[in-house]
């Protein structure tokens, strides 16, 4: 006989029938939840501690009081909980629609471009010689993606996307190596473990993400923003990867137009290097 999947356990009714033991910031927790179904999901864990105005650590407590990993753990499910907010282009077919999202995406990343962070940043970059980018998953695509803009203008740079490589790398890092940790939600273990140890060496931080206020910004010495956050259950979203990528193309085009010269003679040189790999 077939055994039936254990059941789960909607979020909300976990909370609901655990709310008479709550205690007062654990309430605060719960009534903030409540209030903003629509949006928690795509809230960080430091957005949800301001806008309760209790600690983080009393919010991840809360989560795992209830059962949950974690704050993402509770968040998946409750995503999967949660209806959709109604769609304003619920008549466009899905390409208009991916089309849409990809013009808001870097439309609204536009709009929140610090450009003196981004001239930091680019500075930054462009006086170090030891250059390393750090991304998990997705964003490590991102990063691959960088690593070849940035080499192909004569930058000495290299991507590390393994976790135990990064823990590696970052103990090796000093005062003149420049970090471009890159992650969507600024929450990945992973990546804020291997930036401490990085910031503890004093490199330099450099962090993309969609979160100014997120446990991986606490390390950075200058963080770019890019707007696209994703529901737990599109992670990885072509439309998020393409807010990332906006923010590269702007930091190498900048290191471009700063070194026009030299970068335009490594891209020649580059050029005629790799024809013989073309038929």
């Amino acid at each position: 006989m077939v055994k039936n999947p254990k059941k789960v356990i909607k979020p909300s009714i976990i909370m609901e029938q655990n709310k008479q033991n709550f205690t007062k910031s654990e309430h605060k927790i719960y009534n903030y939840i409540i209030s903003n179904t629509d949006k928690i999901i795509y809230d960080s864990l430091t957005e949800i501690s301001e806008g309760c105005k209790v600690a983080e650590a009393t919010v991840l407590r809360f989560f795992r009081k209830l059962g949950f990993k974690g704050f993402q753990d509770f968040k998946f499910l409750f995503a999967q909980e949660v209806p959709a907010a109604a769609d304003a282009d619920h008549e466009a077919t899905y390409i208009e629609k991916i089309k849409n999202s990809m013009v808001r995406a870097v439309e609204d990343s536009y709009d929140i471009i610090d450009v003196e962070a981004l001239d930091s940043v680019i500075g930054a970059i462009e006086s170090s010689e030891d250059v390393v980018i750090f991304g998990v998953g997705s964003s490590g695509i991102a990063g691959q993606d960088m690593q070849n803009r940035l080499m192909r203008i004569g930058k000495n740079v290299s991507i590390v996307t393994d976790p135990h490589n990064q823990v590696m790398r970052a103990s090796s890092m000093n005062e003149h190596t420049v970090v471009i940790a890159i992650s969507l939600t600024g929450s990945t273990k992973d990546i804020i473990d291997s930036v401490k140890i990085a910031k503890d060496n004093a490199a330099t931080v450099i962090v993309l993400t969609n979160y100014v206020k997120s446990p991986l910004t606490q390390f950075a010495d200058q963080v770019l923003l890019s707007s696209s956050k994703e529901s737990p259950l599109n992670s990885g979203s072509l439309v998020a990867k393409i807010t990332q990528l906006f923010l590269i193309d702007l930091i190498c085009t900048g290191l471009t137009l700063r070194n026009f010269e030299e970068a335009e003679k490594m891209k020649m040189k580059i050029a005629e290097n790799t024809a013989s790999k073309l038929y």
